[in-house]
Formats: C-alpha cells, structure tokens, sequence
C-alpha cells in the first residue's frame, strides 16, 4: 500500500520544527565589502556535539521527478546537516518528527538551502533537476552518526 503526500514550497515557518531555511528573504544583515555584498549573518544552528567539527564535503546526487516513491529516511543523532545546492535548481526535502509519523515535503525554491537539526529524520537528497551538486556542512568525528528507517510501504510523494 502506497500512502500519498503532496509537496509544499519551502518557508521558514513550516520548516522551523526540522531545521533552518538558508536563504536571503530577509535581506542582509550589513553591507561588507564597501558596499557592494550583502552578508546574511549566522543563518543556521549548527550542532556538531563536544566531539565532532565542521566538515564540507561535495555531494553528487541523481535527479529523481515527481511523483517520487519514499522507503527510507535517516537522522544524524550527533550533528546538524547543511544542504546548500550549486545550482539555482530546486530540490525536494522531506522530514519527519518520527519513524511512526507522516513526513513532510517541500520543494524549494532557487537559492535556497537548508540546515537539518541534529536528530531530525530526513529523506536522502533529492535533487530534481541535473546537476544534484551540492555543498554539505555537517559533523565529522569519531561516531557513525547516521541511522536509517525503511517504511514497511512507501510514501508517494507528488509534486505541488
């Protein structure tokens, strides 16, 4: 049995119970450089716990489309994960409050990323356009750090 849900345009609001939206909505914090680039300051809470830094890896991901089959979910119980595409394409964010909870999708918009609470449970990255570039700021230590949850039936996700 395929159980339903449709996807949701990314806002701060919806999103604030899973994590941190990365985006310039709110306009810049100061004028650096003089005067020509806005900085967006301390847009996330990074969480990396008393035994783990920050790393940024480079993420490669395949496209999928809609409608799009959800069977697994994972959480980093030891840090947040930062998602911040390469590309003005959207992609598509899943997350849910639990394993025995129904998830939740957004699709983002162009120029937006996001920032992953430690411990939420999220979909793998899902870009929706080529190239699935991605740079990701999350927690590089001495633990796994990551647990996967596979839903005994998928969730259909359609698009908005």
């Amino acid at each position: 049995m395929t159980r339903t849900i449709r996807a949701e345009p990314l806002t701060a609001q919806a999103f604030a119970p899973f994590g941190d939206v990365l985006d310039t909505a709110r306009g810049p914090d100061r004028m650096i450089n003089a005067g020509i680039c806005g900085r967006h300051h301390d847009r996330a809470q990074l969480d990396f716990g008393p035994e783990g830094r920050a790393g940024i890896s480079i993420f490669d991901a395949v496209p999928r489309s809609f409608p799009y089959d959800l069977d697994l979910i994972e959480r980093h119980p030891d840090g947040s994960q930062a998602f911040l595409p390469m590309t003005e394409n959207p992609f598509l964010v899943v997350v849910a409050t639990g394993t025995e909870a129904a998830p939740r999708a957004f699709v983002t918009a162009p120029g937006q990323g996001i920032n992953l609470h430690r411990g939420t449970w999220h979909g793998v990255l899902t870009p929706l356009h080529a190239p699935g570039l991605f740079a990701v700021v999350d927690r590089i230590g001495p633990t796994g750090n990551l647990e996967e949850y596979r839903y005994p039936s998928p969730w259909r996700i359609i698009g908005p």
